[in-house]
């Protein structure tokens, strides 16, 4: 059988009808759709490629999740047997004690106990259906991020926060002197010296201003080595 191909590189921004991709190996997602053996584009923004699935986030608008994103958080909701956070999807995401904590939890429990409403959380998207969002904090890594504040950005732009493996974060954590979990869904965490918060706010927006030009790293670490200097 005559393997598939991807036609666009992958975040790039693409366009409604635009051809994606040719071959019944591939999948389509969110924001594309078959025609035959090619898939292509049904809305503006950007190309996502993940284990042969394609998707197009919108340029614009709400985090669309997917199973397996890294999420920044904030509790909004505490009920019997979980919690609510807003994640900046559509609708906020379900945190069941199940997917929490690695003991169980008595049900008669103030669930506020273990997290209040307001709390940030670092968590993973494991479920998403037409009428819920679940998402986990067992793993590795997740946790209650304690402190430190959110700052956003759109989550079209996080690839470019993040950089080619982790290079522009790992600048950024590096000038700045702060603690940063950047989340797929444009909620970053960063906690550390009141001035390197401030700085990182100000990289991150001129990151967002600059997304789509060549240059962007030089432009950022010549801003961050100002940025230091001045402190």
């Amino acid at each position: 059988m005559k393997m598939g191909n991807i036609l666009i590189e992958e975040k790039s921004i693409v366009v409604p009808g635009e051809e994606l991709a040719e071959g019944m190996d591939f999948l389509p997602s969110s924001g594309c759709f078959r025609e035959g053996e090619k898939i292509f584009a049904n809305k503006l923004g950007i190309l996502n490629v993940q284990n042969r699935v394609l998707r197009v986030v919108p340029l614009s608008g709400h985090y669309i999740p997917m199973n397996g994103d890294l999420v920044v958080g904030r509790i909004t909701e505490a009920g019997f047997s979980g919690w609510s956070a807003d994640i900046g999807a559509s609708e906020d995401a379900s945190l069941p004690t199940s997917e929490a904590m690695r003991d169980r939890v008595d049900r008669y429990v103030d669930l506020q106990k273990y997290f209040k409403i307001g709390d940030l959380i670092a968590a993973k998207v494991i479920s998403v259906t037409p009428n819920r969002i679940v998402i986990n904090m067992r793993e590795r890594g997740l946790r209650k991020l304690r402190e430190g504040r959110i700052v956003k950005v759109s989550p079209t732009k996080v690839p470019r926060v993040i950089g080619k493996q982790g290079s522009m974060v790992g600048m950024l954590k590096e000038h700045t002197k702060c603690e940063i979990t950047v989340g797929q869904n444009g909620y970053i965490w960063v906690n550390g010296p009141v001035e390197g918060q401030f700085l990182f706010e100000k990289a991150v927006g001129l990151i967002e201003e600059n997304a789509h030009k060549s240059g962007l790293t030089d432009l950022i670490k010549e801003m961050l080595e100002k940025g230091v200097k001045n402190e």
